[in-house]
């Protein structure tokens, strides 16, 4: 992953003539280069190489892979016939049962390096076996040839381009279609495989243009893109965040990290743009648009143009804020910027799919490489952003990110008479929640302090009628001369009131 810097810068303050500490985000431009010092553009996905270099050491990589893994078949092998001679010899020519197990397991561990050395060592472009080819032409919807308007266009549009070149126009669309049946057959692979493959296809191609069918360099460039939209336009449902991938997963997550990041103003990322001025607004607007746009197209060097778009709208909104040209430093904030606003949908799966399907010419050179590395470099900072990076505290930098307040917005009664009596009514509802919110915390640590109130009056009522009870103990005499059943013969000592004396009648 390319490192982002960030530097400290000091502003100063004109109303209280003091100076503050500010922090720029600064990517010094060495950073967006590959590490391997090739010159061309790097990528955090390719580890911060560029996509040659990036090759170079992925077939590096994998030749060593290969070269220990039949080392480990070989020592295998070994092991196995010197265990198996020395047994014949300890019993006659008969195996033993722990040999048995022995050779079992030795043979399973043999067969698995094996396959992963073929696996390894099949080429690309093998012909595909003439069971498989019939199995290949049965009906399915991925294979018949029921495109939708956009690939029929894509096709005749193809053709058409392919016979200003005449002969070779002819063998590059037979190279084309030789190369779509074989990734059908590579379905099962893994992305990876898949872009490899892709990769080399660009290449190969490339190369038989210019050097086998002679074809001038700037006509090359065009028929490439040519072809990346004659094969991406078929592929791109099945190579766009493919379900064998995390890309989704990794989608929501940045998703919800810029939603959790709405908060953040133009200050805080010491942004560069005045969106007070109309045409600095409509361009930020037409910069969120362009990268909000790059989801809804089939290939991947659309996509790069929409990104390359955005970039430009926001290089001419500093431009026309500074009346003066932007630099990087200002570009890379701005983008940061438009991206939390934006809020681009399946913003990874995008970058993914660029970087693995687009012709790697245009991401190791020119504007297109210098803005798509640019963008990666702002994901990155997103992905990474704190208090720190945004001039906070830690205490406010968390209580914005749950939503237990937000920036100070300005009072309306200093709003331009132009302003959008929704942003206007928008930021006084903010106010208004915002007081409620300290209304209700006012409330609820009152509540709490009745609460302990009531409990320490409790306990200090029971502890001093305790102490009275302690101090003055009650006492009850009990009466020594028993009173009398009303039911009884015996009138003189019953000692009841009149009203319930017994009368004696006479009879």
């Amino acid at each position: 992953m390319l490192g982002l810097v960030v530097l400290l810068q000091l502003k100063s303050h004109s109303k209280m003539s003091l100076k503050s500490e500010r922090r720029a985000i600064h990517v010094d431009q060495s950073e967006l280069l590959c590490k391997k010092g090739c010159g061309y553009y790097g990528n955090p996905a390719w580890q911060g190489f560029c996509s040659k270099c990036w090759r170079e050491e992925y077939q590096k990589a994998r030749q060593k892979q290969i070269q220990e893994d039949w080392e480990l078949a070989e020592r295998l092998q070994r092991e196995e016939e010197e265990a198996y001679a020395s047994s014949q010899g300890a019993q006659g020519g008969q195996p033993s049962l722990g040999f048995t197990k022995f050779e079992e397991k030795k043979s399973n561990e043999k067969t698995r390096k094996v396959t992963t050395v073929k696996k390894f060592f099949s080429a690309s472009s093998k012909s595909v076996p003439k069971k498989d080819m019939k199995e290949a032409k049965a009906p399915s919807p991925s294979l018949t040839r029921q495109y939708s308007i956009e690939t029929d266009r894509v096709s005749k549009d193809f053709i058409e381009f392919l016979k200003t070149y005449h002969k070779a126009g002819h063998d590059v669309y037979k190279q084309c279609k030789v190369f779509l049946e074989a990734i059908h057959h590579k379905k099962e692979s893994n992305i990876d495989e898949l872009s490899e493959f892709t990769q080399d296809f660009y290449q190969n191609t490339a190369d038989k243009l210019q050097m086998y069918w002679k074809v001038p360099p700037n006509k090359v460039e065009d028929a490439m893109d040519q072809i990346e939209k004659f094969i991406m336009t078929r592929l791109y449902k099945h190579v766009f965040c493919p379900e064998t991938t995390d890309d989704e997963k990794k989608d929501l997550t940045v998703q919800k990290r810029i939603r959790a990041l709405h908060w953040v103003t133009l200050q805080m990322l010491c942004v560069p743009v005045n969106e007070d001025i109309p045409e600095v607004s409509d361009m930020v607007v037409k910069a969120i648009t362009d990268i909000i746009e790059m989801d809804s197209k089939r290939i991947p060097r659309d996509k790069l143009a929409c990104i390359t778009g955005c970039s430009k709208q926001i290089f001419n909104a500093i431009r026309i804020t500074k009346n003066e040209p932007a630099s990087a430093d200002d570009f890379l904030p701005t983008l940061i910027y438009i991206v939390l606003k934006a809020n681009p949908p399946r913003l990874q799966s995008n970058i993914q799919y660029i970087t693995r399907f687009c012709n790697p010419s245009r991401l190791m050179t020119g504007e297109d490489g210098y803005y798509f590395t640019n963008l990666c470099c702002a994901i990155a900072f997103i992905e990474k952003l704190d208090a720190q990076s945004l001039n906070l505290s830690e205490e406010e930098f968390n209580r914005y990110m749950s939503g237990q307040a937000s920036p100070k917005k300005q009072d309306s009664d200093i709003w331009d008479a132009d302003t959008c009596p929704g942003v206007k009514q928008m930021h006084r509802n903010l106010d208004l929640l915002s007081q409620l919110s300290e209304r209700q915390e006012r409330i609820v640590t009152g509540a709490k302090k009745l609460e302990k109130d009531l409990i320490d009056w409790t306990e200090e009522v029971t502890r001093e009628v305790q102490d009275i009870v302690e101090k003055y103990p009650l006492h009850i005499k009990s009466n020594s001369q028993a009173l009398a059943s009303i039911d009884s013969e015996n009138v003189e000592d019953d000692r009841l009131p009149p009203p319930l004396q017994p009368q004696v009648y006479a009879g």
